[in-house]
């Protein structure tokens, strides 16, 4: 009940509860780190620290060592990580500093995209005598990785560079890097659309016995597939699924987006019949009908566009917002306007309020085939929906067209 309160930022009613709740003996520390949670999520971190601090009073003791931890990780994972060291600074003299709490703060400075102030936090623990572990270790990899521009070439040999020194400084530490280490690395590889770095430090990674988790297949898969190499990467699912690692449908949306950029037909529904077959343990995912349609739509088949539509519907994945803005603004462009009309009215009804460019794009469209009166009748039957989209559907002003 305190989170609902904190949710909807009824605060005072969230400590009204919190006050009945000390007085009969229910109220735990996690109710106070729940209390915090929500302050923090509302920005109002002097609060959270105020209710931190008023624990005592309510519970007859004083935070502990995890506790505080459990303040600063929640601090840092809302990206204040300044305000989550402040507090360590003033109280690191009474709560022991651990690798836990070190950890957490180099987190909360990765995630505000800061590697700088990290790698500082690194230093600083190691300066105390505090070791970093793996995990530590991978927050900072990943700090560097994953925001970083890999273009041009300069700044991901800089990137690459300083991820490859965390790794040597891992070894010379006695830390061996595993799974999560080589994937953050790929995952750059395969971004920067670097194929043969991708293939080599994949099968260094095997070759050091560490064994690939579905997220590092489908990376490297999503390099050679958008390299235009889809014969290795189809040989790469071949050797995964041997290994008994199971694609995911992220894995085979990898191979969907190229045939869409080949406009190879055959090889899409090919794909996609296995995927939908019974005895298939990977199903499509919303993303891949999404991709699917986008191609069909553009290759005016219309036909293979309306079975994979009744195909998503069953499989209770879809549609999206996004499906049918794709649907939309394709037949749209294809001039069928009986068709755009259709979905965009089935839109509305499912509760999908279009952007604001789907209802300007259709009224252009409309008024641009002489069909006014058709723009008329489906506006109408938008305002008589629009109660359910309350005030952003209120600040769409739909600018009259003139041809």
């Amino acid at each position: 009940v305190v989170d609902a309160l904190g949710r909807a930022h009824q605060f005072d009613a969230a400590w009204r509860l919190v006050v009945e709740a000390a007085a009969d003996g229910a109220a735990t520390p996690r109710t106070f780190a729940v209390l915090a949670r929500r302050y923090v999520a509302a920005g109002l971190t002097r609060q959270a620290v105020r209710a931190f601090d008023d624990m005592e009073a309510f519970l007859g003791r004083e935070p502990d060592a995890q506790e505080f931890t459990t303040l600063l990780d929640t601090l840092c994972k809302y990206k204040y990580p300044k305000v989550a060291v402040e507090i360590f600074n003033k109280r690191k003299y009474k709560y022991e500093p651990n690798e836990k709490m070190y950890t957490i703060l180099i987190y909360g400075w990765c995630k505000v995209n800061r590697s700088d102030m990290s790698q500082k936090f690194l230093k600083d623990m190691i300066d105390h005598g505090i070791e970093p572990n793996l995990v530590t270790y991978n927050i900072l990899l990943n700090g560097i990785c994953r925001h970083a521009s890999l273009h041009p070439d300069n700044r991901f040999d800089r990137t690459v560079n300083a991820a490859e020194n965390l790794l040597k400084e891992m070894s010379d530490r006695g830390i061996e890097p595993d799974v999560t280490s080589y994937s953050i690395i790929l995952h750059v590889y395969s971004r920067a659309h670097k194929a043969e770095l991708c293939l080599c430090m994949f099968r260094s990674m095997k070759d050091r016995g560490i064994c690939p988790t579905v997220a590092t297949y489908t990376s490297v898969i999503k390099c050679l597939a958008s390299c235009g190499r889809l014969e290795d990467a189809e040989k790469l699912l071949g050797e995964m699924v041997s290994e008994g690692v199971c694609p995911s449908p992220a894995t085979y949306n990898c191979f969907f987006k190229e045939y869409r950029g080949r406009k190879d037909v055959s090889g899409a529904l090919e794909l996609y019949n296995k995927m939908k077959a019974p005895c298939s343990p990977t199903a499509p995912d919303i993303h891949s009908y999404n991709i699917l349609l986008g191609m069909f739509i553009k290759l005016d088949r219309h036909e293979t566009v309306m079975e994979l539509w009744n195909d998503m519907c069953e499989s209770t994945v879809g549609p999206d917002l996004d499906s049918y803005t794709l649907l939309i603004h394709g037949f749209c462009v294809k001039e069928k306007w009986k068709e755009a009309c259709q979905f965009f009215m089935e839109m509305i009804e499912k509760g999908f309020l279009p952007q604001k460019i789907t209802f300007e794009t259709l009224y252009r469209g409309l008024i641009q085939a002489d069909m006014l009166r058709t723009w008329r009748r489906l506006k109408k039957r938008v305002d008589e929906e629009s109660a359910k989209f309350g005030d952003e559907y209120k600040s769409y002003h739909i600018k009259p067209y003139k041809r």
